[in-house]
């Protein structure tokens, strides 16, 4: 149930506000309700069901489902970055992945995926590393 709520309200957003907007709605969201731990990997599973599940335009992508997993593993109080990188393909394309890590640890992607992640140059993660004010 958690899965579904989180999943209509945040792709919905998603299409209409940028991601960083949405990062900080959502971050105020979550502390106004009690941390509830998070089974990460059932989790995982109960995305990737309910996305490949869903129609256009909001069908199943690596962004999609780390951006649904990313506010519920936050809202339950885990360590995750969501990371979002490019990289040039052989005819000269752009692809690009998004991916979680937890406590710095590549989490929670298919293994055919995970191998290739360190193939892809990170551009941008969140929340944004914040520089140390003295």
């Amino acid at each position: 149930m958690r899965t579904a709520l989180t999943a209509f309200v945040v792709l919905p957003l998603l299409e209409w506000i940028s991601f960083a907007r949405l990062e900080r709605t959502l971050d105020a969201a979550a502390r106004l309700l009690p941390a509830a731990p998070v089974d990460q990997v059932a989790a995982a599973i109960w995305v990737d069901s309910l996305l490949a599940r869903l129609p256009p335009p909001w069908r199943f992508t690596c962004l999609r489902r780390a951006i649904v997993l990313y506010h519920m593993l936050r809202a339950g109080g885990a360590p995750v970055t969501l990371c979002i990188g490019v990289r040039r393909e052989g005819d000269a394309s752009l692809r690009a992945h998004a991916w979680l890590l937890i406590d710095g640890v590549l989490a929670l992607e298919p293994a055919r995926i995970a191998e290739r992640v360190s193939m892809f140059t990170e551009i941008v993660r969140f929340p944004a590393a914040r520089a140390l004010v003295p």
